[in-house]
């Protein structure tokens, strides 16, 4: 079994798999750190379903789908934040309205595009061991850039998370910022669409931050904490639907739910044990 295991390391296919995993654990990790800080879990998710639109567009007029869903993202998600900010109509409509617009229009083009239909489950679901090495190239890069703007302006972004009103007061440009950060949020979801889907990846951005946020409130070992938790799912989701021959991205996705069951069970336990020894001490 063992022997086995190994033996995948061979095919480039599990290998781009492992590295794409790992990655996305990265991006994710953080990015969903301060998703679930800030409770924006309802933007991400209209993010993620406006991207679809982006696909639509892209498979229209021959272009790259992934970069059509960057693009689309991108200003949706600043969309979302601009009009929630600065008109009057409230942040969920604002969502709503978006997320609404990304699938009508994804669907209306994908049934506008000359020939036949093209398959887009693998964008609805995910497709982690079709990962090619660009994507891997990519999802680096963006890596890479996360890491580093989270690395630098780790302080600002902690105020403009938990303070805006401190951070305006110290002429932090909040605005701009949570505009680069809501940029990042959307470039994560779409470069993460190939591993889970446009309908899982919501999950990698949430369940593994949720469990970690069990046991830290800090935000740097919030993130540092989901990043393992993500990693460790993963590719105990990949090595699981290879086995049973069953869908990835609900693999790794059943994984963390998994691991958050047992996370929350911990928690519980240790909060009675300690109930317990309290009333006996007493």
């Amino acid at each position: 079994m063992t022997e086995h295991i190994f033996q995948l390391f061979e095919y480039a296919f599990f290998r781009n798999a492992i590295f794409a995993a790992i990655l996305a654990s990265v991006t994710c990790g953080i990015v969903g750190s301060y998703i679930v800080a800030r409770r924006m879990v309802f933007i991400s998710g209209g993010i993620t379903h406006a991207s679809f639109g982006g696909i639509g567009i892209a498979y229209f007029f021959g272009l790259n789908p992934v970069l059509g869903a960057a693009v689309f993202s991108v200003l949706s998600a600043i969309g979302i934040e601009y009009i929630s900010g600065k008109t009057n109509v409230r942040e969920d409509s604002a969502i709503g309205i978006l997320w609404s617009l990304g699938m009508a229009l994804g669907i209306i083009f994908v049934f506008m595009t000359p020939g036949y239909a093209p398959n887009l489950m693998s964008y609805l679901f995910g497709s982690i061991l079709t990962v090619g090495k660009t994507d891997l190239w990519l999802m680096l890069g963006l890596s890479a850039l996360i890491a580093g703007f989270f690395i630098r302006y780790y302080h600002l972004i902690l105020f403009v998370a938990f303070d805006e009103d401190y951070a305006r007061s110290h002429r932090i440009s909040v605005n701009f910022l949570k505009y680069i950060i809501i940029s990042l949020v959307a470039l994560t979801i779409v470069m993460n669409i190939r591993v889970v889907g446009i309908i899982l990846v919501i999950s990698f951005l949430t369940i593994p931050q949720s469990a970690a946020n069990l046991f830290t409130h800090n935000l740097k070992k919030m993130m540092i904490l989901s990043t393992l938790i993500g990693i460790i799912g993963s590719l105990s989701g990949i090595y699981i639907s290879y086995f049973l021959n069953i869908p990835s991205g609900a693999t790794i996705i059943f994984v963390f739910v998994l691991i958050f069951g047992i996370a929350k069970s911990y928690q519980l336990l240790s909060i009675r044990a300690g109930i317990k020894r309290q009333v006996k001490s007493s």
